[in-house]
């Protein structure tokens, strides 16, 4: 039976805290993916992407992924790029509804300002400019989902709220 949770989107859309709340909620384990790696590894995500590179970071992803998919009565946090692997989506919509969190660049931009934590974004110049290329980039994958919602202008409570309404939680 597929009934975990799993909340996608880009960075800074309120997967990890919102993902605590449903959790906490509908009384189930929250899984963080980017946290499960950190625990795993020893390594914060930013150290992993300095060390080995992106590439290595999204294997480690794609074993995080499949290790809770297996699982039941989850609600899991994804990396905002978790969705870039086919086969993460696959794996991910087997075990159960995929909810797409979206914001708009500019409030994006304002809710990730601090460098250091979001190895993506930290390389460029332009961090708006960056913003909008990657979302536009993974824009096919987001809209895979089961649901979406906008969370620009939502607390986080309106948006748990809106997701229990519409999953019948």
């Amino acid at each position: 039976m597929k009934n975990n949770l799993i909340l996608t989107g880009f960075m800074g859309t309120g997967k990890t805290s919102l993902g605590k709340l449903l959790a906490e909620k509908l009384g189930r384990c929250f899984v963080d993916l980017d946290q499960k790696i950190e625990q795993d590894t020893g390594l914060t995500v930013p150290q992993i992407f300095e060390m080995y590179g992106e590439k290595y970071f999204r294997e480690l992803e794609k074993k995080a992924v499949e290790e809770v998919s297996q699982r039941r009565n989850l609600v899991i946090a994804t990396g905002g790029g978790t969705v870039k692997n086919e086969e993460n989506i696959r794996m991910l919509k087997s075990s159960g509804m995929i909810i797409c969190l979206t914001t708009e660049p500019e409030e994006i931009f304002r809710r990730t300002e601090r460098r250091g934590e979001r190895p993506v974004l930290d390389g460029g110049e332009d961090r708006l400019a960056t913003i909008k290329k990657l979302l536009t980039e993974r824009q096919k994958f987001y809209a895979q989902a089961d649901y979406t919602v906008d969370t620009t202008d939502w607390s986080p409570l309106q948006i748990m709220n809106d997701i229990c309404k519409h999953f019948s939680l």
